[in-house]
Protein backbone atom coordinates (compact mmCIF):
# COMPACT_ATOMS: atom_id res chain seq x y z
CA UNK A 1 0.00 0.00 0.00
CA UNK A 2 1.06 3.24 -0.91
CA UNK A 3 1.32 6.10 1.53
CA UNK A 4 0.32 9.38 -0.05
CA UNK A 5 2.72 12.64 0.35
CA UNK A 6 1.51 13.86 3.05
CA UNK A 7 1.57 10.59 4.70
CA UNK A 8 5.03 9.67 3.97
CA UNK A 9 6.10 13.25 5.15
CA UNK A 10 4.44 12.71 8.79
CA UNK A 11 6.29 9.12 8.93
CA UNK A 12 9.61 10.84 7.91
CA UNK A 13 9.30 13.81 10.47
CA UNK A 14 8.09 11.13 13.72
CA UNK A 15 11.99 10.41 14.53
CA UNK A 16 12.07 7.46 17.79
CA UNK A 17 15.50 7.49 18.16
CA UNK A 18 15.54 4.09 20.20
CA UNK A 19 13.72 2.52 22.62
CA UNK A 20 15.86 2.12 25.44
CA UNK A 21 19.15 3.38 24.76
CA UNK A 22 20.18 6.87 27.04
CA UNK A 23 22.61 7.79 24.46
CA UNK A 24 20.12 7.93 22.23
CA UNK A 25 16.98 9.21 24.19
CA UNK A 26 13.70 9.86 21.98
CA UNK A 27 11.83 12.54 24.30
CA UNK A 28 11.08 15.33 23.84
CA UNK A 29 11.05 14.91 20.39
CA UNK A 30 12.90 18.49 19.60
CA UNK A 31 15.34 18.21 21.62
CA UNK A 32 15.73 14.71 23.43
CA UNK A 33 17.71 14.29 26.33
CA UNK A 34 17.98 11.63 29.56
CA UNK A 35 17.14 12.72 32.15
CA UNK A 36 14.64 15.10 30.14
CA UNK A 37 13.79 17.13 33.43
CA UNK A 38 15.64 18.06 36.03
CA UNK A 39 15.92 16.55 40.08
CA UNK A 40 17.01 19.20 42.60
CA UNK A 41 17.48 19.28 46.31
CA UNK A 42 14.61 21.72 48.22
CA UNK A 43 14.51 22.55 51.75
CA UNK A 44 11.53 21.08 53.91
CA UNK A 45 11.91 21.60 57.57
CA UNK A 46 12.80 19.17 59.99
CA UNK A 47 14.41 17.08 56.76
CA UNK A 48 17.60 16.68 55.35
CA UNK A 49 18.14 15.13 52.20
CA UNK A 50 14.53 16.15 49.97
CA UNK A 51 14.63 16.47 46.30
CA UNK A 52 12.25 17.33 43.37
CA UNK A 53 11.76 16.11 40.22
CA UNK A 54 10.52 18.38 38.52
CA UNK A 55 7.98 17.55 35.34
CA UNK A 56 6.97 21.38 35.33
CA UNK A 57 10.47 21.13 32.28
CA UNK A 58 8.47 19.20 29.90
CA UNK A 59 6.75 21.49 26.50
CA UNK A 60 3.47 22.02 27.77
CA UNK A 61 4.52 21.32 31.39
CA UNK A 62 3.55 18.76 32.83
CA UNK A 63 4.20 14.72 32.69
CA UNK A 64 1.52 14.48 30.26
CA UNK A 65 3.72 15.17 27.67
CA UNK A 66 5.64 11.99 27.77
CA UNK A 67 2.44 10.64 27.27
CA UNK A 68 1.33 12.25 24.28
CA UNK A 69 5.23 11.36 22.65
CA UNK A 70 4.00 7.99 22.68
CA UNK A 71 0.37 8.48 21.25
CA UNK A 72 2.86 10.28 18.25
CA UNK A 73 4.81 7.07 18.02
CA UNK A 74 1.49 4.90 18.02
CA UNK A 75 0.22 7.01 14.57
CA UNK A 76 3.65 5.71 13.44
CA UNK A 77 2.97 2.49 13.95
CA UNK A 78 0.03 3.01 12.06
CA UNK A 79 1.46 4.47 9.10
CA UNK A 80 4.27 1.82 9.07
CA UNK A 81 1.05 -0.89 9.28
CA UNK A 82 -0.32 1.27 6.36
CA UNK A 83 2.45 1.21 4.55
CA UNK A 84 2.98 -2.50 4.44
CA UNK A 85 -0.86 -2.98 3.47
CA UNK A 86 -1.71 -4.16 6.75
CA UNK A 87 -4.21 -1.73 6.97
CA UNK A 88 -6.67 0.94 4.30
CA UNK A 89 -8.09 4.39 4.60
CA UNK A 90 -7.58 7.52 6.21
CA UNK A 91 -5.61 7.85 9.77
CA UNK A 92 -8.27 7.38 12.66
CA UNK A 93 -8.99 9.42 15.62
CA UNK A 94 -8.25 9.23 18.99
CA UNK A 95 -10.45 10.18 22.06
CA UNK A 96 -10.00 10.89 25.49
CA UNK A 97 -12.21 11.72 28.55
CA UNK A 98 -9.53 14.64 30.15
CA UNK A 99 -9.76 17.97 32.29
CA UNK A 100 -7.05 19.56 30.21
CA UNK A 101 -3.14 18.65 30.91
CA UNK A 102 -3.71 15.69 29.34
CA UNK A 103 -5.84 16.67 26.05
CA UNK A 104 -3.71 19.55 25.77
CA UNK A 105 -0.19 17.66 25.51
CA UNK A 106 -2.00 15.62 23.03
CA UNK A 107 -3.28 17.99 20.71
CA UNK A 108 -0.35 20.13 20.86
CA UNK A 109 1.85 17.36 19.39
CA UNK A 110 -0.94 15.74 17.19
CA UNK A 111 -0.88 19.02 15.81
CA UNK A 112 3.19 19.78 15.48
CA UNK A 113 2.94 16.17 13.15
CA UNK A 114 -0.34 17.26 11.39
CA UNK A 115 -1.75 14.24 12.56
CA UNK A 116 -6.03 13.68 12.94
CA UNK A 117 -7.78 16.44 15.80
CA UNK A 118 -8.35 14.65 18.97
CA UNK A 119 -11.70 14.54 20.37
CA UNK A 120 -12.10 15.59 23.74
CA UNK A 121 -14.25 14.46 26.40
CA UNK A 122 -14.62 17.01 29.15
CA UNK A 123 -16.85 17.64 32.30
CA UNK A 124 -19.55 20.29 31.88
CA UNK A 125 -18.26 21.91 34.86
CA UNK A 126 -14.49 21.90 32.98
CA UNK A 127 -12.64 25.34 33.50
CA UNK A 128 -13.85 27.82 30.91
CA UNK A 129 -10.31 28.91 30.21
CA UNK A 130 -9.21 25.77 29.51
CA UNK A 131 -12.50 24.31 27.51
CA UNK A 132 -11.14 27.42 25.22
CA UNK A 133 -7.75 27.17 24.81
CA UNK A 134 -8.79 23.42 23.50
CA UNK A 135 -11.03 24.56 21.68
CA UNK A 136 -8.50 27.08 19.99
CA UNK A 137 -5.70 24.03 19.66
CA UNK A 138 -7.83 22.09 17.44
CA UNK A 139 -9.59 19.36 20.18
CA UNK A 140 -12.93 18.40 19.03
CA UNK A 141 -14.75 19.20 22.43
CA UNK A 142 -17.98 16.87 24.12
CA UNK A 143 -19.28 18.08 27.58
CA UNK A 144 -21.25 15.65 29.79
CA UNK A 145 -21.69 14.70 33.29
CA UNK A 146 -18.38 12.96 34.16
CA UNK A 147 -19.35 12.35 37.98
CA UNK A 148 -22.58 9.82 37.39
CA UNK A 149 -20.68 7.04 36.21
CA UNK A 150 -18.16 5.26 34.76
CA UNK A 151 -18.03 4.98 31.01
CA UNK A 152 -16.34 2.43 28.87
CA UNK A 153 -14.82 2.77 25.91
CA UNK A 154 -17.45 2.23 23.52
CA UNK A 155 -18.95 4.88 25.04
CA UNK A 156 -16.70 7.17 25.19
CA UNK A 157 -16.57 7.07 21.11
CA UNK A 158 -20.39 7.45 20.90
CA UNK A 159 -20.08 10.39 22.82
CA UNK A 160 -17.30 12.07 21.05
CA UNK A 161 -18.75 10.81 17.76
CA UNK A 162 -15.71 8.64 17.10
CA UNK A 163 -17.31 5.22 16.69
CA UNK A 164 -14.52 3.89 13.89
CA UNK A 165 -11.49 5.74 16.34
CA UNK A 166 -10.12 4.73 19.32
CA UNK A 167 -10.44 5.95 22.94
CA UNK A 168 -6.94 6.43 24.56
CA UNK A 169 -8.40 7.03 27.98
CA UNK A 170 -8.09 3.52 29.35
CA UNK A 171 -6.90 1.34 26.08
CA UNK A 172 -4.96 -1.75 27.83
CA UNK A 173 -3.61 -1.92 24.64
CA UNK A 174 -1.60 1.20 24.73
CA UNK A 175 0.16 -0.18 27.43
CA UNK A 176 -0.17 2.97 30.02
CA UNK A 177 1.33 1.08 33.15
CA UNK A 178 4.51 0.05 31.42
CA UNK A 179 4.95 1.79 28.58
CA UNK A 180 3.68 5.72 28.80
CA UNK A 181 6.33 6.65 31.24
CA UNK A 182 9.05 4.22 31.31
CA UNK A 183 11.87 6.96 30.45
CA UNK A 184 10.38 9.11 33.69
CA UNK A 185 10.43 5.88 35.48
CA UNK A 186 14.15 5.64 35.02
CA UNK A 187 14.66 8.97 35.75
CA UNK A 188 13.32 8.84 38.82
CA UNK A 189 14.55 5.49 40.40
CA UNK A 190 18.13 6.14 39.19
CA UNK A 191 18.42 8.84 42.02
CA UNK A 192 17.81 5.63 44.31
CA UNK A 193 15.95 7.30 47.20
CA UNK A 194 14.31 5.39 50.55
CA UNK A 195 10.77 7.18 49.74
CA UNK A 196 9.18 8.27 46.75
CA UNK A 197 6.30 10.64 46.59
CA UNK A 198 4.11 10.55 43.59
CA UNK A 199 0.84 12.26 42.72
CA UNK A 200 -1.78 9.52 41.87
CA UNK A 201 -4.55 10.41 39.91
CA UNK A 202 -5.13 7.92 36.93
CA UNK A 203 -2.70 5.50 38.56
CA UNK A 204 -0.52 5.10 35.14
CA UNK A 205 2.26 7.18 36.82
CA UNK A 206 2.59 5.18 40.24
CA UNK A 207 1.91 2.12 38.34
CA UNK A 208 4.72 2.36 35.75
CA UNK A 209 6.94 3.62 38.47
CA UNK A 210 6.51 0.28 40.23
CA UNK A 211 6.26 -1.91 37.41
CA UNK A 212 9.82 -0.92 36.05
CA UNK A 213 11.08 -1.16 40.06
CA UNK A 214 9.65 -4.35 40.34
CA UNK A 215 11.82 -5.46 37.02
CA UNK A 216 14.87 -3.54 38.03
CA UNK A 217 15.06 -5.00 41.28
CA UNK A 218 14.36 -8.94 40.37
CA UNK A 219 16.53 -9.15 37.70
CA UNK A 220 20.10 -9.15 36.64
CA UNK A 221 19.62 -8.34 33.01
CA UNK A 222 19.03 -4.46 33.68
CA UNK A 223 17.64 -2.23 31.17
CA UNK A 224 20.36 0.39 30.12
CA UNK A 225 18.97 3.12 31.35
CA UNK A 226 18.57 1.54 34.66
CA UNK A 227 21.43 3.51 37.08
CA UNK A 228 19.78 2.93 40.16
CA UNK A 229 20.94 0.79 43.67
CA UNK A 230 18.68 -2.31 43.74
CA UNK A 231 19.38 -2.81 48.01
CA UNK A 232 18.23 0.62 47.69
CA UNK A 233 14.90 0.76 45.72
CA UNK A 234 14.18 -2.94 46.97
CA UNK A 235 13.22 -1.12 50.27
CA UNK A 236 12.44 2.04 48.57
CA UNK A 237 8.66 3.38 49.74
CA UNK A 238 6.79 4.11 46.85
CA UNK A 239 4.12 6.38 48.41
CA UNK A 240 0.81 7.46 46.13
CA UNK A 241 -1.20 10.59 47.22
CA UNK A 242 -4.46 11.04 45.83
CA UNK A 243 -7.69 12.10 47.37
CA UNK A 244 -11.66 11.03 47.63
CA UNK A 245 -13.18 15.09 48.11
CA UNK A 246 -14.63 16.12 45.37
CA UNK A 247 -13.78 19.84 46.51
CA UNK A 248 -10.02 19.43 46.77
CA UNK A 249 -8.04 21.78 45.26
CA UNK A 250 -6.22 18.71 44.19
CA UNK A 251 -8.66 18.18 41.47
CA UNK A 252 -6.80 16.40 38.98
CA UNK A 253 -6.33 13.34 41.59
CA UNK A 254 -9.69 13.53 42.61
CA UNK A 255 -12.11 10.67 40.10
CA UNK A 256 -15.57 8.95 40.55
CA UNK A 257 -14.46 6.21 39.03
CA UNK A 258 -10.85 5.23 37.67
CA UNK A 259 -11.23 3.33 34.48
CA UNK A 260 -8.65 0.13 33.84
CA UNK A 261 -6.64 0.90 37.16
CA UNK A 262 -4.64 -2.01 38.32
CA UNK A 263 -4.00 -0.64 41.82
CA UNK A 264 -5.77 -1.82 44.26
CA UNK A 265 -4.93 -3.12 47.79
CA UNK A 266 -4.16 -6.72 46.74
CA UNK A 267 -1.63 -5.86 43.56
CA UNK A 268 0.27 -3.07 46.79
CA UNK A 269 0.35 -5.76 49.05
CA UNK A 270 1.51 -8.63 46.27
CA UNK A 271 4.42 -6.35 45.40
CA UNK A 272 5.12 -5.58 49.14
CA UNK A 273 5.58 -9.16 49.92
CA UNK A 274 7.59 -9.98 46.96
CA UNK A 275 10.44 -7.48 48.15
CA UNK A 276 9.84 -5.46 44.73
CA UNK A 277 9.05 -2.62 47.05
CA UNK A 278 9.36 -1.15 51.08
CA UNK A 279 6.97 -2.09 53.15
CA UNK A 280 5.36 1.07 53.78
CA UNK A 281 4.02 1.56 49.99
CA UNK A 282 0.56 2.57 49.38
CA UNK A 283 -1.80 5.26 48.16
CA UNK A 284 -2.80 7.81 50.93
CA UNK A 285 -5.71 9.58 50.87
CA UNK A 286 -4.15 13.61 51.77
CA UNK A 287 -5.60 15.75 53.93
CA UNK A 288 -6.26 19.06 52.59
CA UNK A 289 -4.59 20.94 55.15
CA UNK A 290 -1.10 19.51 54.14
CA UNK A 291 -2.47 20.09 50.53
CA UNK A 292 -2.12 24.36 51.75
CA UNK A 293 0.92 23.56 53.33
CA UNK A 294 2.99 22.01 49.91
CA UNK A 295 1.38 24.71 47.96
CA UNK A 296 2.70 27.62 50.12
CA UNK A 297 6.10 25.76 50.80
CA UNK A 298 6.50 25.58 46.88
CA UNK A 299 5.60 28.86 46.35
CA UNK A 300 8.18 30.25 48.57
CA UNK A 301 11.01 27.80 46.70
CA UNK A 302 9.86 29.23 43.11
CA UNK A 303 8.68 25.48 42.11
CA UNK A 304 5.95 25.72 38.87
CA UNK A 305 3.14 23.51 40.25
CA UNK A 306 -0.30 22.89 40.62
CA UNK A 307 -2.14 21.68 43.45
CA UNK A 308 -2.51 18.46 42.14
CA UNK A 309 1.22 17.98 40.75
CA UNK A 310 2.61 19.08 44.21
CA UNK A 311 0.45 16.46 46.26
CA UNK A 312 3.33 14.04 46.89
CA UNK A 313 5.05 17.07 48.98
CA UNK A 314 1.92 17.69 50.75
CA UNK A 315 1.77 14.12 51.50
CA UNK A 316 5.51 13.89 53.18
CA UNK A 317 3.94 16.90 55.41
CA UNK A 318 1.01 15.01 56.17
CA UNK A 319 3.57 11.96 57.45
CA UNK A 320 6.51 13.49 58.25
CA UNK A 321 6.13 12.41 61.89
CA UNK A 322 6.37 8.99 60.77
CA UNK A 323 9.59 9.25 58.00
CA UNK A 324 13.20 9.35 59.59
CA UNK A 325 14.54 12.90 59.43
CA UNK A 326 17.84 11.86 57.49
CA UNK A 327 16.32 9.18 54.49
CA UNK A 328 16.32 10.25 51.14
CA UNK A 329 13.28 11.31 49.71
CA UNK A 330 12.05 12.22 46.26
CA UNK A 331 8.92 13.91 45.11
CA UNK A 332 7.89 13.92 42.03
CA UNK A 333 6.00 17.42 40.82
CA UNK A 334 4.25 16.41 37.67
CA UNK A 335 4.05 20.48 37.05
CA UNK A 336 1.21 22.84 35.38
CA UNK A 337 0.07 22.83 32.18
CA UNK A 338 1.21 25.72 30.18
CA UNK A 339 -0.73 27.92 27.86
CA UNK A 340 1.35 28.79 25.13
CA UNK A 341 0.21 31.08 22.46
CA UNK A 342 -2.84 31.46 23.96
Amino acid sequence: MVLSKQEEKILKSIIVASENNPNKPEFPSDNPKFPATPTYKISVLGFANVWLKDESHNPTGTHKDRMAWEIIVTYRQFLLAKKRGQITGSLPQMSIISSGSAAIAIQTQLKKYNLPNLKVLTDYKIDKAVFTYLKKIGCEVYETELGKKPFSSKEILHLTHNLSGFDITSSEALDPTTRFYDWLSYEILNNSPDYCFIPFGTGNLYENILNINKKEVSTQHHDPRFKGQVNNLRNCNFIGATTNNPKSKSDKLYSPHLPFVHYDEQWIRLYRYSGFCGKDSNVYLLKEQFLEEAIELAKSQGINCEPSGIAGLGMLLQLKNKIPKDKKILIVNTGKTKFPNS
